[in-house]
């Protein structure tokens, strides 16, 4: 058994998250972090909303509400959408807490003290009509190096280089199209170049494992000919302050957001920790193993826009903490940190053919889109046709299509007519007579789709690993149909023997399905007679701030009852009912409804 960390991605909490948000970080990490926990793993999954920076500033004032105000709307708005996608997180939090201030001070003073930040003279940006500074990503211009149009102030996604708002050709700030005014001011720059041969070694160690998704992987490669420091502090009052005396005390100074955001993996596993009655029982995620023990494991999901902070940024922090870089240096109170296994990084969702754009009415928030539609249709949707290794479209009649066509057509029918079947004939699962070669081949076939969909999650090919489970469901559906159960009319054995196959298969695939479709999963196990709690589901709870601040909700869940993933035999005697259909089919007109409601 090893200790799992699923790092997911934080929302940020200036509006509502849209499908395209989700289906980035958070269907992807579910599905991992189910699958692990059935497999045996000791999985972490922790995740929050992110909450400070100019932004949420901006946001505030449109909204004519104090930034507090603000985020703790969207930090509430975000908490609900993601446990009603049934996101199984251990803790998802936030970073207005004084728990996760209290953890990123303790990591920049630990990165100070071995040496790496360096105090420097840069360029602020400052709104000509405001007074305010301008968040790197507000910025926008022509990138100095590669000459692309579009290069952020941040980052150039055309060529990978980190920038400065400063280095762009005719910059404008994507707030109101103003020509940024840049002026002098002091920063703490985070000394990438000092790290750069550790993160280098670190990389090229990731490259032959072969596990990295290959534009991951080379794009962060990439990222390293250019390295440079980087500003780990901004002209700002929202945040959280600089931990050293004549910077705490000056309430416009505070720590980069990026510099804060990632080390949220690390604070809500702490709280995490914390709340579970065991302070220190993070380490067992964070830290080196013991002589003789399996070192724990970590995957980051995220977008790909994020990758940079993740396989530079984030590792850079972790590297200079442990004082690895080439100024040395020893870890501080937290001691050795480790870095991420993997960045899983998925590319970007459009939608009927655009990018989305909450202001130009290209988006669906999750929340309007789980008002009318399953959870698991959805999750299905991300699974079969998201952005995993390449952009994909998310179009309406796409999302009929698949849930009408496949949900419905292939896995609803096949538990919807064995149930039948059994229901009209039995009243229960029938015991199994003697197996022909038919019987057996099936069974076998969907036995070992445990291993083949097993192996392919755990390698973040879950659009292959859920085509092997549907695989799998079509034949099942096809041996039913060779067999015909409904003709057997005079040889009940026979016809019990079929059923009783056909009710292991999908029992088996359900099991194999659950971490795709873990709400229909509960409804399916219902229907042949179960529970309805092989996978489980998250929660909201209210809870106090443990040092002392405001009270706000969280996600976490009790994930224990999740069956083992492998064959369970089939209870011979268990009532089964006539069921009522699992998933609903989708009326075409619902194509045209939702366009209508886009405007086109």
């Amino acid at each position: 058994m090893s200790k799992v960390l699923s790092a997911v991605a934080w929302p940020y909490a200036n509006g509502p998250r849209h499908i395209g948000h989700v289906a980035g970080f958070g269907v992807p990490s579910d599905i991992f972090s189910r699958y692990m926990r059935m497999a045996g793993h000791d999985v972490l999954m922790v995740s929050g909303t992110d909450e400070h920076g100019t932004p949420i500033l901006i946001a505030a004032d449109e909204a004519g509400v104090t930034p507090q105000e603000l985020v703790d709307k969207f930090h509430r708005m975000i908490a609900e959408d993601l446990c009603s996608l049934g996101l199984t997180y251990d803790l998802y939090t936030r970073t207005t807490t004084r728990n996760h201030h209290a953890v990123v001070q303790e990591l920049f003073r630990g990165v100070y003290e071995n040496g790496y930040f360096v105090e420097q003279t840069a360029y602020g940006a400052i709104s000509p009509s405001t007074g305010r500074t301008l968040p790197d990503r507000y910025i926008e211009g022509t990138c100095p190096i590669c000459g692309a149009a579009g290069a952020r102030g941040d980052q150039c996604d055309n060529c990978g280089n980190q920038l400065d708002p400063h280095d762009l050709i005719d910059p404008v700030s994507k707030i109101n199209g103003e020509t940024p005014e840049f002026i002098e001011t002091q920063h703490f720059f985070l000394d990438l170049p000092a790290l750069a041969e550790a993160l280098g070694a670190w990389l090229d160690e990731r490259e032959q494992t072969g596990l990295w998704r290959p534009n991951v992987i080379r794009f962060s490669q990439n990222i390293l000919k250019e390295i440079r420091p980087r500003a780990m502090t901004r002209d700002i009052d929202w945040g959280i302050a600089v931990p050293l005396e004549g910077w705490r005390e000056n309430p416009t100074k505070k720590l980069y957001v990026w510099f804060d955001a990632v080390i949220g993996y690390l604070s809500a596993s702490i709280e995490w920790a914390r709340r579970s009655g065991d302070p220190e029982a993070w380490r067992q995620w964070w830290n080196p193993a013991p002589s003789g023990a399996d070192e724990p494991v970590s995957y980051y999901f995220m977008g790909k826009d994020n990758i940079t902070f993740h396989s530079q940024i984030w590792p850079a922090e972790l590297l200079a903490y442990s004082g690895k870089g080439s100024n040395g240096g020893k870890p501080g109170h937290y001691g050795e940190l480790n870095l991420p296994t993997e960045v899983v990084s998925s590319e970007f969702l459009t939608m009927e053919g655009k990018k989305f754009s909450s202001s130009k009415k290209v988006v669906i928030y999750v929340r309007d889109l789980l008002s009318r539609y399953q959870a698991d249709a959805f999750r299905y949707f991300v699974a079969v046709a998201g952005p995993e290794t390449q952009d994909s479209d998310f179009t309406w009649s796409e999302f009929v299509r698949r849930t009408n066509d496949e949900l419905v057509a292939g896995w609803g029918n096949l538990v919807n007519r064995t149930a039948n079947l059994i229901a009209k004939n039995f009243g229960q699962i029938p015991a199994a007579a003697e197996l022909t070669d038919a019987d057996r081949a099936v069974l076998d076939l969907v036995d070992a789709s445990f291993g083949t969909v097993g192996d392919l999650i755990e390698r973040h090919r879950q659009k292959q690993a859920i085509g092997e489970a549907m695989r799998a469901v079509g034949e099942v559906n096809r041996y039913l149909a060779e067999t015909e159960p409904w003709k057997i009319k005079d040889d009940p054995a026979r016809l019990g023997t079929v059923l009783h196959v056909a009710a292991q298969c999908v029992a088996d695939l359900n099991l194999v399905l659950s971490p795709f479709l873990p709400f229909s999963a509960n409804a399916v196990d219902r229907v042949f007679g179960g529970s309805g709690e092989i996978a489980p589901l998250p929660r909201i709870e209210e809870v106090e701030d443990l040092d002392g601040g405001a009270g706000y909700p969280i996600i976490t869940g009790d994930y224990t009852g999740a069956p083992a993933w492998r064959r369970t035999p089939i209870a011979v005697g268990t009532p089964v009912s006539k069921p009522t259909p699992v998933f609903t089919k989708l009326d075409l007109e619902v194509v045209d409804e939702e366009l209508t409601r886009l405007g086109q």
